[in-house]
């Protein structure tokens, strides 16, 4: 019976001087690949920041026993939507659900910010009146803008990123 030799022998039909025949990966790969990680950690960051947001203010409106804000819930759902989009355009080099997941994570990021105009044209402003408001609801309304406003930021950096992402994932074409 013949065994193998694990020793630090160089495997048979090669001297070493193949290097300048192997392959090397284009840096545009990598960039990609590099892209998409960070696109899943905007997505997840995203995600958090839109479940607290939607999540506090539901539960918030059920304890009130106040009709829900419309504007609110339909931007928290299109956020929702959008962000399942950009996974499988991540997951599946989707150009053009990558394009769609930036168009309607910015819409639910606009109508957030809208229902929070409209919550405080509503009401007094936070910084004037707040010894005649109920404390309660104006420390909730100090928790929402500051989820927006988390959003908001997250979002810019979002679309910066799946730009970014979009632009490398194109085919190049020489002129």
């Amino acid at each position: 019976m013949h065994q193998r030799n694990s020793g630090n022998r160089r495997p048979s039909g090669t001297d070493g001087s193949d290097f300048s025949y192997r392959m090397v990966v284009d840096n545009r790969y990598t960039t990609v690949a590099k892209g998409k990680s960070t696109l899943s950690n905007v997505l997840a960051i995203q995600a958090v920041v839109v479940l607290l947001l939607g999540v506090l203010d539901i539960l918030f409106i059920l304890l009130k026993k106040e009709p829900l804000e419309i504007l609110a819930v339909a931007s928290i759902f299109v956020t929702i939507i959008s962000i399942i989009i950009g996974e499988l355009g991540r997951k599946r080099s989707r150009v053009s659900l990558l394009k769609l997941y930036m168009a309607a994570s910015s819409i639910g990021i606009l109508g957030s910010i809208a229902s929070i105009i409209q919550l405080k044209a509503s009401t007094p402003l936070l910084g004037l009146g707040l010894s005649n408001c109920n404390w309660e609801t104006d420390k909730f309304d100090v928790l929402k803008i500051a989820c927006v406003a988390v959003g908001l930021f997250v979002q810019i950096f979002s679309i910066s990123k799946t730009t970014s992402l979009i632009g490398n994932m194109s085919p190049k074409r020489a002129s």
